[in-house]
């Protein structure tokens, strides 16, 4: 890995210690990405403790290998965290679980490499895949999806408001040419876009839209989310790491839907906190990077971390 292309861990101290509470306890790293997260870990963990990562890009698991073979309490698991419930259960863990860690979006190497194919900035092959080995690309969506498919990624999963006039602008450039290379989407994403944010690439919302589209991330995480819960053992902590506004939303909803129990049950009636079913218990404020940390690594800035612990 060249300098260019190493990654910084994002509020990795603070995210460390909410995690860890039982040095002898089993945790997941639901995105070892380049393992600074998981390093930290192991470093507050007893000789009986144990933590298993979680990674669908090749070269972040054989990062992940390296460090299986330095420290035997470290396992890796090669896919993605929506199957958090069978690599659990495989590892007999399920239910026993101290906490979970996400560190959600995509690493500054997969951003970096150009070859990659998630950068406007630089030009590469139209991929995006967090597994180039699995799954449909991007170029290959962008050349075959419907104009109203397109206008649903851009508009939900990119927010981006100019949706209508940049998917028409890839129909009518595919039509032309295949869309193989980031650059030329991004070009023409830049000029189907008649205003944008001062100090923001044009294409940056759309290029997240098709990001998450093309790696499932939203659903992988609310299926993760879901299966979370019978995982942890009461006491075990969930922490979240969002690095937009809709991953930060679906976590949000999801603790605090957790924190309220049941709020369906019929009026007048009286219950027990039991009957609530409440599952889990907020561990304080959302916590953002300090100035500091923002100052160092830029990319932090949009960082907000959630934390709850199972009831």
């Amino acid at each position: 890995m060249t300098q260019a292309f190493q990654h910084l861990t994002v509020l990795l101290d603070e995210a460390v210690a909410a995690l860890v509470h039982n040095p002898s306890g089993n945790y997941i790293d639901g995105t070892f990405g380049r393992g600074g997260h998981s390093r930290l870990i192991l470093g507050q963990l007893a000789d009986d403790g144990r933590l298993f990562g979680i990674d669908k890009d090749p070269e972040a698991l054989a990062v992940a290998r390296d460090l299986k073979s330095s420290d035997q309490r470290f396992s890796i698991f090669p896919g993605s965290f929506a199957e958090i419930e069978h690599y659990a259960t495989s590892a007999g863990i399920a239910g026993q679980l101290d906490g979970i860690l996400l560190d959600l979006g995509v690493s500054s190497p997969q951003l970096d490499d150009p070859e990659r194919g998630f950068s406007f900035m630089n030009d590469g092959p139209l991929d995006m895949r967090m597994n180039p080995d699995a799954g449909e690309s991007a170029a290959e969506w962008v050349n075959r999806a419907s104009e109203s498919e397109i206008i649903r990624v851009l508009k939900d999963y990119g927010e981006e408001r100019f949706a209508r006039r940049m998917a028409r602008a890839i129909i009518a450039e595919r039509q032309e040419t295949p869309i193989t290379r980031t650059a030329r989407l991004a070009q023409i994403i830049k000029d189907a876009n008649p205003a944008w944010e001062k100090g923001k690439h044009p294409a940056t919302r759309a290029f997240q839209g098709i990001r998450i589209h093309i790696n499932k991330e939203l659903e992988d995480l609310e299926i993760c989310l879901e299966k979370s819960l019978d995982l942890l053992k009461p006491g075990g902590k969930l922490v979240v790491i969002s690095f937009h506004s809709l991953e930060d939303r679906i976590v949000k909803r999801f603790m605090r839907d957790m924190a309220k129990g049941d709020t369906h049950l019929p009026p007048g009636v009286p219950f027990t906190q039991e009957q609530l079913n409440i599952r889990l218990k907020l561990s304080g404020k959302a916590i953002k990077p300090s100035a500091d940390e923002v100052r160092h690594n830029p990319r932090s800035r949009s960082a907000v971390m959630r934390i709850a612990e199972k009831v």
